[in-house]
């Protein structure tokens, strides 16, 4: 495999460096964070089964505000965009 395909395999994570150790990540779908992957590896279990309001500085709505995300109920690895404030 060379360098490029290596590239494409990498996600891209939300609020962490990639190469961070946890074993546990939710899939955001949707919105402005679409594709990133959330740390929740420390979360407790009501943290985990609440919406999360989380900056957007890299979204397709431009510099600022958050974009929220709920967890699925019948998958929570999957994160579900919400809403968008600014």
């Amino acid at each position: 495999m060379d360098r490029d395909d290596q590239q494409l395999l990498r996600r891209r994570i939300y609020g962490a460096d990639h190469d961070e150790p946890g074993p546990h990540y939710a899939e955001l779908v949707g919105g402005p964070l679409d594709g990133l992957l959330l740390r929740v590896t420390s979360w407790t279990q009501d943290e985990a089964d609440t919406c999360v309001a989380l900056s957007a500085e890299l979204g397709q709505f431009g510099a600022g505000g958050r974009a929220l995300y709920d967890p699925r109920h019948d998958a929570p690895d999957c994160w579900d965009w919400t809403a968008h404030s600014s």
